[in-house]
């Protein structure tokens, strides 16, 4: 199955050159859809490119605190001298949302 789904041109470069293998989301009623195997066809808000990759783990947690507290910051798209901190995804979903659905780790690798 084919997903769509997209992205702010930073995060969209760093899977197009493989530098994120994983891309965070709120566990909505869409991203509880996904399952291994199946592919997401993101596209760039900026540029309207398109890239698929393929789903090869989904990684559920409660919050993103807990969900960086298990990945390699550089896994989720930050460079080395940049700090991670789980507020960051505050800019994207309200804390009553992360509250309601949780939060997944959407494995990936680009086809």
């Amino acid at each position: 199955m084919v997903h769509y789904m997209r992205l702010n041109h930073g995060p969209f470069m760093l899977i197009k050159s493989k530098q994120k293998s994983i891309e965070m989301r709120l566990n909505d009623d869409k991203r509880q859809k996904l399952k291994v195997g199946d592919q997401i066809e993101f596209t760039d808000e900026s540029t309207n490119e398109k890239i698929i990759v393929q789903v090869v783990n989904l990684h559920r947690f409660s919050s993103f605190e807990e969900l960086y507290n298990i990945f390699d910051k550089l896994k989720l798209g930050y460079q080395s001298g940049e700090v991670a901190s789980p507020a960051d995804m505050e800019q994207y979903y309200s804390k009553d949302e992360m509250q309601k659905f949780g939060v997944v780790g959407i494995e990936i690798n680009l086809l």
